[in-house]
């Protein structure tokens, strides 16, 4: 009892000690903070976003509801269902996950009350994470949120250090490729909704790459880094990756040249189909007799199957060199890519500079992860989970639509407003007040004018100048008799004289027709 007591003792001073010194070192951190403002004074502060990010205006922010509204509707129309999760996580959760590259652009967080965080890398980990914690075996989910990367931006090729992702994921035991099926169907729903232009949604599978690999000569410890610079096939010359690989890299040239002629058999056989193109590694002697080739051939024939059956397959393309996101993906990947579209920077900004002159790149990639749960949970017996998903870049389709919107010079509408209460005269600010008050209570998106006298004219410009539909003007002799006058905004024509008690149902009606 004595020793239990003296531990208690022991653990609570030890306690009130920490607790002590870390409030001193937060009087610290204020007293040079205060220290430093005093030497600055009153010096003008820079008005700026902090490096990788930006502000959404009105109109920005009607395009990116749009896109988020056409991908949220797809994920519920799979049946998914949302999770949420904190935007820092502890740092031993996300260290490690992402590959070396990776863990260095994660954004670590100052020690706050004894637990070292970290900003969410994107919503993967997170989500691999919270299966484990919580045993959950099956889960459709989709998760919308920012992510953080310590990268170097590039603001207009829409890459940022704050962003979002739109993440599907279908987490269980499931039958070979049916849940990459409806992956690759979600894809191919929201690209289409979008009306983005011609895109593709390349396929390959790791098995394919580390057979690739293994016939080539590449020790396995040089996976990864050989698979980074493969992955830049789709934007530079072979000849540029061939020069990373043996003078940078340092990987045997002669490996290098028969690897080649694997990750280039799209390129060097344009005119096959992706079951053509899949029969020519069947054909060839070695990789004929390489488990890890058949067996990601006959796993890519099935998912081409499923996936016509889905009606998804008209924009599908088998591509070997596709080499992406193999940190922790174990068996089919791809990435949506939008062909032959560029921009020159946001919102219409033009940049003179040839390197802002680019393809927008991959807009969503994903593929399946069969041990990343596991990793958090022990991976025995039933504590790992599969998994497979696709993750949207809502910034590099956002950046698309807003240059698109600014060249085609489209009228934004930066509200919701269906109705808008006028006055036709003075003294008629409690009849609005009125007016707009049954309107809300009926669920009508309306507005009136903050001013007590506002000029008839002025509350029409507002209405056009804002895209307002419909407005309804109170005068006095109509409220006498009980109406009031419905007009349509757009070519000002006297639309109709109404009962204020039929306002709603008259309303409703006009709405529909013209909503």
């Amino acid at each position: 009892m004595f020793s239990l007591l003296c531990r208690r003792t022991y653990s609570a001073v030890k306690v009130n000690v920490w607790a002590h010194r870390s409030g001193r070192r937060v009087k610290e951190q204020l007293a040079k903070a205060m220290e430093k403002k005093a030497k600055i004074g009153d010096a003008k502060v820079t008005l700026k976003t902090p490096k990788g990010t930006r502000d959404y205006g009105p109109k920005s922010m009607v395009i990116r509801e749009k896109v988020l509204k056409t991908i949220v509707d797809t994920f519920k129309r799979h049946g998914a269902e949302t999770i949420d999760t904190p935007v820092f996580e502890l740092r031993d959760v996300l260290l490690g996950k992402y590959g070396e590259e990776g863990g260095k652009l994660v954004f670590d967080l100052a020690d706050q009350g004894g637990e070292l965080c970290s900003l969410r890398y994107d919503l993967t980990v997170p989500f691999a994470r919270y299966l484990a914690m919580n045993k959950i075996q099956n889960l459709k989910r989709y998760h919308i949120a920012k992510v953080y990367r310590r990268d170097q931006p590039v603001m207009t090729k829409g890459r940022y250090r704050e962003f979002y992702q739109c993440d599907f994921d279908i987490a269980g035991q499931y039958d070979l490729m049916v849940p990459e099926a409806e992956c690759i169907r979600v894809v191919d729903e929201v690209m289409t909704q979008l009306d983005l232009g011609d895109f593709e949604i390349r396929l390959n599978h790791r098995l394919l790459l580390e057979g690739m690999f293994s016939l080539s000569g590449i020790a396995d410890k040089d996976f990864k880094t050989v698979c980074s610079s493969v992955d830049k096939l789709d934007k530079s010359p072979w000849a540029e990756v061939a020069n990373e690989l043996i003078n940078e890299k340092k990987i045997d040239e002669a490996a290098v040249n028969k690897l080649e002629q694997y990750v280039r058999l799209r390129a060097q056989n344009p005119d096959l189909d992706n079951l053509g193109l899949l029969e020519k590694f069947l054909e060839d002697p070695e990789a004929s007799q390489n488990a890890s080739i058949v067996t990601a051939v006959k796993e890519i024939k099935v998912l081409l199957e499923y996936v016509e059956l889905f009606g998804a397959n008209q924009n599908v393309v088998f591509e070997p060199s596709l080499a992406r996101g193999l940190d922790y993906y174990t068996g089919a990947i791809y990435e949506v890519v939008i062909k032959e579209f560029s921009f020159s920077g946001l919102g219409g900004t033009k940049s003179d500079n040839p390197d802002d002159q680019v393809s927008v790149g991959s807009v969503a990639a994903g593929g399946r992860y069969d041990k990343l749960v596991g990793i958090f949970a022990g991976g025995k017996g039933k504590s790992n989970v599969p998994c497979v998903g696709v993750s949207f870049g809502i910034e590099r389709l956002f950046s698309i639509m807003e240059a698109k919107a600014a060249t085609e010079e489209m009228p934004g509408r930066t509200n919701a407003t269906q109705v808008y209460v006028a006055a036709a005269q003075k003294g008629l600010l409690k009849a609005r007040m009125n007016v707009i008050r049954q309107l809300w209570d009926a669920g009508f998106n309306a507005e009136t004018s903050f001013k007590a006298n506002p000029k008839l004219l002025d509350q029409m410009q507002y209405c056009e100048a804002r895209f307002i539909p419909w407005v309804l003007i109170i005068g006095e002799s109509e409220l006498a008799a009980g109406v009031i006058q419905l007009k349509n905004v757009k070519d000002r024509e006297d639309v109709k004289v109404i009962p204020i008690a039929d306002m709603e149902k008259e309303l409703t009606s006009r709405l529909n027709g013209s909503t």
